[in-house]
């Protein structure tokens, strides 16, 4: 548009921004999710829509997908915690990998028999749609506040923070072969083992090398620590994903280490990038609305709801069932589980690929695929704790467990206190609290010296005749951190 502005694009952007904060916030009311709300807004406002903004660029929402999954990937993992993660590290890993593969494979073979794509296009609709989205279950989950027992929660979290890469290189390969055809067994598989062990072993070195420069770096403003994170979690993606790894499994894994860390001004970091998060869902899916053209999706409801149904109530129950089979689970745990695989932003992302690519069903392949995700996050995230309930797996609101995170975000402190008193033979005496080694769920909150109140961080030396107030989560907890510190 000849007309168009640097102020008229803001303008709209607000007003998107605003519109769509409001429709979440009438989402919690009426238990629809606020990702559907989004994916609405935008459609409205989008081309055939009453808005009339005329976006009809994948590239673009591909590369904004890229980056709003980068922040959505890394606020999920900053805030789960690992002691919860790793009795399920094993059965979560089999669904991420093994799940993924398994749901592409049937998924594909269903469409293949039920519509005139070819075998390869089909396996790659279904490598498209095969992955959990991080966005809708991170979304869903913290913002209905829904408690669960056991380990379910960390074992759907990690599931869907760490399959993205699988579901990656199988649209990957998919798209190649339809293009070329020259792939062969051998490199599909070097390049699957390429992507994740790249993407592992570099998302735990910046994990390392972020916790070191960020507790290491005195910075004059408490702000800069949350930017110097973001600088270094799209650092992660870029190296990592230039190398030939999996950029958003290093990033997730990344924020996976550093959230289970000491780290400087981590309430604030915590803060900054759950709002971030946030505002990458709104921007994400209001350009996938954007991008979407509602009388295309038309012809495609009938053979998108018998996919959508087939995925839903076949393929993910049977790729549940049989992944955790080697598990002590209880049956109506792995129906849960099977339940809560939500389609969202991911897949309509990875359908870019095909429309970047320019093969010949790449649109209809895209708009099943959003409708697929739209029928996903609408009917399995709206009935999600309705199922909980009826299947016998959330927790009564009273005895809903406090996460590490939920401690932080609030203004709470931890449940048990003492008060010391710094001698010149004390072990501390001399050193700075970062050099320590306190466990996460201990600290010091306060500090008197010189009849003055001080607030540490990381970088304050304690000093002999300091009297501090040190808080920890136990009892246990406490004696251990005061015995060190005496």
């Amino acid at each position: 548009m000849p007309d168009l502005t640097i102020e008229k694009i803001i303008l709209v952007a607000s007003v998107l921004l605003f519109i769509s904060i409001l429709a979440g916030k009438t989402s919690f009311r009426l238990g629809i999710p606020t990702l559907i709300l989004f994916l609405a807004v935008g459609m409205f406002a989008g081309s055939e829509g009453i808005g009339g903004i005329p976006f009809d660029n994948p590239g673009i929402a591909q590369f904004i997908g890229v980056v709003a999954l980068n922040f959505i990937l890394f606020s999920g993992g900053f805030e789960t915690d690992w002691t919860s993660v790793k009795p399920v590290f094993g059965q979560a890993l089999t669904l991420s990998v093994l799940g993924v593969l398994i749901t592409a494979g049937i998924l594909g073979l269903f469409v293949w028999w039920v519509t005139d794509f070819t075998l390869l296009e089909a396996l790659l609709l279904g490598s498209i749609v095969s992955s959990t989205d991080a966005a809708a279950v991170f979304s869903i989950l913290r913002s209905k506040k829904l408690a669960l027992k056991g380990h379910i929660r960390p074992t759907l979290e990690f599931e869907s923070g760490s399959n993205d890469p699988m579901a990656y290189i199988l649209t990957i390969v998919f798209l190649s072969l339809i293009q070329a055809g020259d792939q062969s067994f051998i490199s599909v598989l070097l390049l699957f083992l390429k992507q994740l062990i790249i993407g592992g072993l570099f998302g735990f070195l910046f994990g390392i090398a972020g916790k070191y420069v960020n507790n290491s770096i005195k910075l004059d403003y408490e702000g800069l620590h949350p930017v110097l994170l973001i600088a270094i979690m799209l650092l992660t993606y870029s190296v990592t994903t230039t190398i030939g790894g999996n950029g958003f499994l290093a990033v997730y894994l990344a924020a996976l280490y550093l959230g289970n860390q000491y780290l400087l001004h981590k309430r604030t970091i915590m803060m900054v990038f759950d709002g971030m998060a946030w505002l990458m869902q709104i921007i994400l899916f209001v350009t996938l609305g954007l991008l979407v053209f509602p009388s295309r999706i038309l012809p495609v409801i009938g053979i998108g709801l018998l996919i959508s149904a087939f995925l839903m109530f076949v393929a993910r129950p049977l790729t549940v069932f049989l992944c955790l089979t080697p598990f002590k689970l209880k049956a109506r745990v792995k129906a849960f589980i099977s339940w809560v695989g939500l389609r969202g932003a991911v897949p309509i992302v990875f359908a870019t690929f095909p429309l970047m690519a320019g093969i010949e069903k790449a649109d209809m392949i895209f708009n099943i695929v959003f409708f697929i995700s739209l029928t996903s996050v609408l009917i399995q995230g709206t009935s999600i704790p309705k199922v909980a309930k009826w299947l016998h797996v959330s927790l009564p609101a009273r005895v809903k467990s406090v996460t590490p995170a939920d401690i932080l975000l609030s203004e709470s402190v931890n449940s048990e206190m003492a008060e010391i008193i710094i001698s010149p033979e004390s072990r501390s005496a001399g050193k700075k609290i970062i050099d320590l080694g306190f466990p996460q769920n201990a600290r010091i909150a306060l500090l008197k010296r010189d009849e003055k109140y001080l607030i540490p961080d990381g970088q304050t030396i304690i000093k002999p005749g300091d009297k501090i107030i040190l808080l920890a989560g136990t009892k246990e907890i406490l004696s251990q951190v005061t015995g060190g510190i005496i």
